[in-house]
């Protein structure tokens, strides 16, 4: 089966934002550098750690189904807490609650991939394209309007009360499309979303990019080359190109 028949019947493609539709990592490590100029710190390392205590506090909060889902509330607290560890207390004296505030507002500021504008005003005029994000509302605005991402529909986790990937999150987005599964295609560059997303029947799209899945991210393969998804696109134009 080709890539443009495993995807016939879709009326809506639901994207995940961060990692997915924009780079997280290159806009984060340049705002923590800029706060802190004439320090010579692994900023690298402490993206990473800022990035992976929000996975980790959106994955409890989907397994237990409680837990603030307020991104902005979250990336202040594990921030908080970071700066009384060990290894990152030195910078606590750096950063006053104005400047943390800002790093924390940073997130919404977060560039786009150089491919995702084109490819979803070209998707944009065949198809619906809808974000679905563990991001609030304000902070998924914010990144759309930062990054020209021309979506039809912000679903975000404020509405269901938890994050991906518990069940409600992708049941809730087919609700409110009015959608049955399998004319909806979950776009994602993370394995677990899309895994979350097929048991409800969605189609499955997987974009790899350099900040995320870098363990799984090369071998990710479509269901005609005996992978786990039903299609594998370089881009989002790429995408856009099939339907």
């Amino acid at each position: 089966m080709s890539s443009s028949q495993a995807l016939s019947g879709v009326e809506a493609f639901v994207f995940d934002v961060f990692g997915t539709t924009v780079d997280w990592y290159g806009n984060i490590t340049r705002s923590l550098a800029a706060s802190a100029p004439g320090t010579d710190e692994d900023w690298d390392a402490f993206a990473k750690e800022w990035r992976k205590g929000y996975f980790r506090h959106a994955r409890s909060v989907a397994q237990s189904g409680e837990g603030n889902t307020n991104m902005d509330i979250v990336h202040r607290e594990i921030l908080e807490s970071m700066l009384e560890s060990p290894r990152w207390k030195h910078l606590a004296s750096v950063w006053d609650d104005a400047k943390r505030h800002e790093l924390v507002l940073a997130w919404h500021r977060s560039d786009g991939w150089a491919d995702v504008s084109r490819g979803l005003y070209a998707l944009k005029k065949k198809k619906i394209i809808a974000a679905l994000s563990n991001g609030n509302m304000r902070f998924l605005v914010d990144v759309a309007k930062h990054a020209d991402l021309p979506w039809d529909v912000v679903l975000s986790v404020d509405l269901f009360g938890t994050c991906k990937p518990n069940p409600k999150v992708y049941q809730g987005a087919l609700h409110y499309l009015e959608l049955p599964g399998e004319k909806c295609a979950m776009v994602a560059a993370h394995m677990w979303d899309l895994e979350a997303a097929a048991k409800h029947g969605m189609k499955t799209v997987y974009i790899p990019r350099p900040t995320d899945d870098n363990d799984v991210r090369d071998k990710v393969k479509s269901k005609a080359d005996g992978g786990e998804v039903d299609v594998v696109v370089e881009s989002f134009e790429e995408l856009a190109e099939l339907v």
